[in-house]
């Protein structure tokens, strides 16, 4: 073959990429492109954070294609019409790209496929974004798992692809110009979190390295520990495709801590099929409940600024502003909250934390937001997540509290936990909202209302 295309999407590397390594045996010429989608850009996609994180992991991808031969071809506009108008202009014989399984991912390489075929291109696909592609694994009667266990025993088991190494060499045909990477203003007016980490693959690499080599070890045993931040971090990475999880598993050393760690890799390959199978997944409840959310605005807004009175609540929700990014046990811990204790619609919060996270993963954030409000993959669709002792367990002395809640910085164990329990006088010096509910109450009013009883608390 001459020429080959290969659109770069959520996979934004060159290790690891079973779409741009085929093409580099298959073609003598490989066009790399990236679109920016105005159907993205214009729709809630576009956010300062990922964004930001974008336009840094398109930098680096430009760099590191062009140390092999080959520039990054960027354009805007519609996908389909600008790879077919490249692909005309390289005469690429044919497309190459990693599928992906949102709504909008299927229908773009549908229509994709449609206008290729039409000009005797040949498109094809290629995992490259979990490590077990949706659809590979089947429950006995049905058409995905429902449930996490049987399927990571399958997963587990599963025959995987081999790791893909960086071409060698790429070589791109003359005539086509790259174009330029976006700088963050040219597609938003809004500013990222004051912390949010840079993104790229380059960068990404030397996290996974890091991690692997030392942090992982302890994974088992710290990576609930809220002030300890002992998690990988890597999730902005794998959602933007600067690392492969594939590449992840195959790296992992041996050991209870690299077992936990690809467990949650696992997890990130359920909620994928799971999404497969259920395109509304983002909107409409998994199994419904039969809940009548309230609807509470000042609520919504006391919870999404962290002034909920519930310390461990308020730090993730900073956390989530100041960095772009929070902690996993405290995203467990504030969306229960606003489902279980606010009783307010998961889709809110959904919506809140899609607005700020980095990593903001249409399969991952409704999947976990739908196993915390209980309309999800959860087997105890009813557990609630108590603020105060997922605090006292995870946060045992208040570090990661202070550390997001300057209010309380001084505030000793345990009274960082639960400061109404301060005498009046040092509570009304921190200036610290009393909490909005009272934990016990509220998760009686929210079983209540699940076993179809009437509202008794709001």
């Amino acid at each position: 073959m001459r020429t080959a295309l290969v659109l770069f999407t959520c996979d934004l590397r060159v290790h690891d990429h079973p779409a741009l390594a085929a093409a580099a045996r298959d073609a003598e010429e490989v066009v790399a492109v990236f679109v920016l989608d105005d159907a993205i850009l214009g729709g809630d996609f576009a956010r300062p954070n990922r964004l930001s994180y974008l336009c840094d992991a398109l930098a680096d991808l430009d760099r590191s294609l062009r140390r092999l031969g080959t520039p990054l071809v960027v354009r805007r506009g519609d996908v389909v019409d600008q790879v077919m108008a490249i692909a005309g202009e390289a005469h690429a014989e044919a497309i190459y790209l990693s599928e992906d399984v949102s709504a909008y991912a299927r229908r773009r390489e549908q229509r994709l496929r449609q206008a290729a075929a039409s000009t005797r291109i040949e498109l094809r696909g290629f995992e490259g974004i979990t490590v077990v592609p949706p659809g590979h694994l089947y429950p006995g009667g049905g058409d995905h798992f429902k449930v996490f266990s049987p399927y990571h025993r399958q997963w587990a088991a599963a025959d995987l692809r081999a790791v893909e190494p960086a071409p060698s060499r790429l070589s791109g045909p003359s005539g086509i110009e790259g174009g330029d990477v976006p700088d963050l203003r040219e597609l938003t007016d809004g500013a990222p979190s004051p912390e949010l980490r840079g993104g790229g693959e380059t960068g990404a690499r030397r996290r996974m390295i890091s991690w692997l080599g030392g942090g992982v070890e302890h994974y088992a045993d710290a990576h609930d520990d809220l002030a300890g931040d002992a998690t990988s971090r890597l999730s902005p990475d794998l959602h933007f495709g600067c690392l492969s999880s594939r590449e992840l598993v195959s790296r992992a050393p041996e050991g209870p801590g690299g077992a936990a760690f690809v467990r949650q890799l696992a997890w990130r390959d359920f909620h994928h099929q799971v999404l497969s199978a259920n395109p509304d997944l983002p909107h409409r409840d998994y199994r419904d409940r039969g809940d009548e959310w309230r609807r509470d605005d000042d609520d919504l807004a006391t919870w999404k600024a962290g002034r909920t009175g519930i310390p461990v609540v308020d730090a993730g929700m900073r956390q989530l502003a100041r960095e772009g990014w929070m902690h996993n046990r405290a995203r467990l811990v504030t969306a229960s909250f606003l489902t279980k204790d606010l009783y307010l619609d998961w889709r809110q919060g959904a919506a809140h934390f899609w607005d700020l996270l980095v990593d903001g993963d249409m399969a991952n954030n409704a999947g976990n937001w739908q196993w915390v409000a209980g309309t999800g993959n959860d087997t105890r669709p009813n557990r609630v997540f108590n603020p105060l002792r997922q605090a006292d367990r995870f946060d045992p002395e208040g570090d990661y509290v202070r550390r997001y809640v300057p209010e309380l910085a001084g505030v000793e164990w345990p009274a960082v936990h639960r400061p109404w329990k301060l005498p009046e006088s040092e509570r009304r010096a921190l200036d610290y909202p009393d909490p909005m509910v009272d934990h016990d109450t509220a998760a009686a009013e929210f079983r209540h209302r699940r076993e179809g009883g009437a509202p008794t608390l709001f």
